[in-house]
């Protein structure tokens, strides 16, 4: 007969997570119509723990500006990486947004034993990875990732913006704002936006037929005055049109 102890054990909980470093991962940029999307990835430094992290979006330019230099000189590693606006084009934003982050992993100067990824997909990566949904605002290490994203693809509007201000990258940093609906209409779009997003293939459309029908107008005058010197010329030939 089994004893009372024995029908009292219990099992004992399994600890999947093998010690050793974890890195947060997370994107800046996948709902923008033009412009890059950023990955980071982050090994914080337990020993020199930031005050204030959380998901970039819920803080201020100012405070995100202050815990990206915080996290640069205080966390163990960072890496940020990117997939361009041909990658995205060309693969998809999802594949694309992957594709950076896979980057920004292999980007790290120390190998994390774990990756925690921002979100309910995971990249292919070579280390045990797991996806948290609104991990930005429940891990610090994905906090941290989330901010340097954000600030670095930030900074990189602005610079879109001095090479074109007329769309007022700086101010609505890519999004599908009216302001930059609005100028995309007017001013058709730049190099930097993205085609296959519905606004911008639009945009071009609109671009193209506009284009056409100059050039079909174009023809058309180009036509007429060649028949109309051609037949000034025969005029000036047949001897039964003289006065």
């Amino acid at each position: 007969m089994r004893s009372r102890k024995f029908l009292k054990a219990e099992q004992a909980p399994l600890v999947w997570d093998a010690p050793g470093l974890m890195a947060g991962v997370d994107e800046a940029g996948r709902g923008p119509l033009a412009g890059p999307v950023v990955a980071a990835a982050v090994i914080l430094d337990d020993l020199r723990p930031i005050r204030g992290l959380a998901d970039s979006k819920t803080l201020t330019a100012l405070q995100r500006e202050r815990l990206h230099d915080q996290i640069l000189a205080k966390a163990l590693c960072c890496s940020i990486a990117q997939a361009s606006v041909e990658e995205i084009d060309s693969l998809n934003i999802l594949q694309a947004t992957m594709l950076a982050m896979r980057r920004a992993v292999e980007g790290l100067r120390l190998k994390p034993v774990k990756v925690l990824v921002d979100g309910n997909r995971l990249p292919r990566l070579d280390v045990l990875a797991e996806a948290i949904v609104k991990g930005d605002a429940r891990v610090k290490a994905i906090s941290a990732a989330s901010i340097l994203a954000k600030v670095h693809r930030d900074r990189l509007c602005t610079q879109l913006h001095d090479e074109f201000p007329h769309y007022g990258f700086a101010g609505h940093k890519g999004y599908g704002t009216r302001e930059h609906l609005e100028a995309l209409q007017r001013h058709g779009a730049c190099v930097h936006h993205r085609r296959s997003f519905s606004p911008v293939a639009a945009a071009l459309a609109r671009t193209a037929a506009a284009t056409s029908g100059v050039n079909v107008m174009a023809g058309e005058v180009s036509v007429a005055h060649v028949i109309g010197a051609a037949e000034n010329h025969s005029a000036r030939l047949d001897p039964r049109a003289a006065p």
